[in-house]
C-alpha cells in the first residue's frame, strides 16, 4: 500500500479564548477558554465522533487540550509538543494594529520576531511534524493546535512552503482537511465550523 493512499488529516483550531476574541496574539502563554469557546468545542463532538482517527495528537497548551476533551478524543490523545502556537517572542499578547503603530508594515508573516520564531522556523517544525506522521502508518489523523500553527502546517502540506498561511484564515473551533488528490498533497477542505 502506497504512504499517502487514505491518509486524511484534520487540523482543529481550539475554541475561543479571551485573547484569541480581542486580537492578542497567543503563543506562549496559556490562556483558557472562554465560556464560549467550550461551546464551540463541545459542538465538534458530532462531527468528529463520525470520523475514524486512529492518531489524536494535541498541543501542550490547555485551550487545545480542553477542546480536543470538549470535541470527544481526549481519551484517546496524545500531547505533541510540535503542535504548539508560533512563538512570538518580544510580541506575545500583542496586537498587529499596536505593533504597526511602532514598525508601520509589521506582519508575523515577513518580519523579525526578537525571542522568538520567524516563518521559516514555524514551517520547519511543521515539516518535521508532517515527515513524521507519513511515515508513522496513521491514516486517519485529527490535530488540536492553533490558528497561526496551522496555517503553516496546512501551506507547508500543500507547497512545501510556510508562506502560503498568510493567506489562509482559520476561526477557533474551525476544523480543516488534508489529503492526496492522486498523487499531490491537497487541501481537502478549510476552515469549516461545526
Amino acid at each position: 500500500m502506497n504512504v499517502k493512499d487514505g491518509v486524511q488529516i484534520w487540523l482543529i483550531r481550539h475554541g475561543e479564548t479571551e485573547w484569541s476574541k480581542s486580537g492578542q496574539h497567543t503563543g506562549t502563554t496559556d490562556i483558557a477558554l472562554t465560556d464560549e469557546g467550550r461551546k464551540q468545542a463541545a459542538a465538534l463532538a458530532p462531527v468528529l465522533a463520525s470520523q475514524p482517527f486512529d492518531l489524536v495528537l494535541t498541543s501542550p497548551m490547555s485551550r487545545a487540550i480542553e477542546t480536543c476533551k470538549l470535541a470527544g478524543l481526549g481519551e484517546h490523545a496524545r500531547v505533541e509538543p510540535n503542535l504548539h502556537e508560533w512563538n512570538y517572542g518580544v510580541y506575545e499578547g500583542r496586537k498587529t494594529p499596536d505593533i504597526r503603530k511602532e514598525i508601520p508594515d509589521w506582519s508575523v508573516w515577513n518580519s523579525p520576531i526578537p525571542q522568538g520564531e520567524n516563518l521559516a522556523d514555524v514551517g520547519r517544525r511543521a515539516q518535521a511534524l508532517i515527515d513524521t506522521l507519513l511515515s508513522g502508518g496513521a491514516r486517519h489523523i485529527a490535530l488540536f493546535s492553533h490558528a497561526h500553527f496551522s496555517r503553516v502546517f496546512g501551506a507547508q502540506w500543500a507547497t512545501g512552503s510556510p508562506s502560503l498561511g498568510a493567506h489562509l484564515t482559520m476561526d477557533t473551533a474551525a476544523m480543516s482537511v488534508l489529503g492526496f488528490e492522486r498523487d499531490v498533497r491537497a487541501i481537502v477542505k478549510w476552515n469549516l465550523l461545526p
